[in-house]
């Protein structure tokens, strides 16, 4: 009799289903798709002087989170026009916080990548924004992307208002806009 309960296919069955259930109940958070519109979920990152920050730490602010490292080309041609944006609307309303996945300073990543001196890359880019470290690559899983760069637009109400992925003009006039747009609202 007990053998027999084992080779049921219907315990089976039920085995697999709540299995699955499980599986989608514990990682319900992760299966929620990061797209314009969406709520921006939280990371935790470095300051280059080594504070543990948090989106938390920004809210009520328009935020331009990009993720790069120093070794991405794209990612190196689009920060002097971050700077610029920066600079040009230089609003304490707005931040700008540029997470790098770089590997620890003299260490490399998985694919043989060195660690870049972030505290050096802003000073020779003259960059003031904020420069965060992740080396774990963990706001990437969060933030589900596809590569470096990647950017997004977050509105003070924590909504997700635009994403690019690869680099772009920041300092463009339709970028300019939007942030102020955001920047005016509630």
């Amino acid at each position: 009799m007990k053998r027999r309960f084992l080779r049921s296919p219907y315990l089976w069955a039920m085995l697999v289903v709540a299995m699955v259930v499980g599986f989608a109940w514990v990682k319900r958070e992760s299966l929620q798709p990061v797209i314009t519109g969406a709520s921006a979920p939280t990371f935790i990152a470095s300051s280059l002087d080594g504070a543990t920050m948090s989106l938390e730490d920004f809210d009520g602010k328009v935020i331009l989170l990009n993720i790069w490292a120093t070794w991405c080309e794209p990612c190196l041609e689009e920060m002097p026009s971050m700077q610029r944006l920066y600079d040009e609307l230089d609003d304490d309303d707005f931040e700008i916080l540029a997470v790098s996945i770089d590997a620890p300073l003299g260490q490399s990543d998985d694919f043989g990548r060195a660690g870049g001196d972030l505290d050096v890359f802003a000073k020779e880019l003259g960059l003031t924004f904020r420069i965060l470290h992740d080396p774990s690559g963990e706001i990437q899983r969060t933030y589900q992307t596809t590569g470096v760069p990647e950017t997004f637009l977050i509105g003070k109400d924590g909504v997700i208002y635009k994403k690019v992925a690869g680099g772009t003009r920041w300092d463009a006039p339709v970028n300019q806009d939007l942030v102020r747009r955001l920047l005016a609202s509630g």
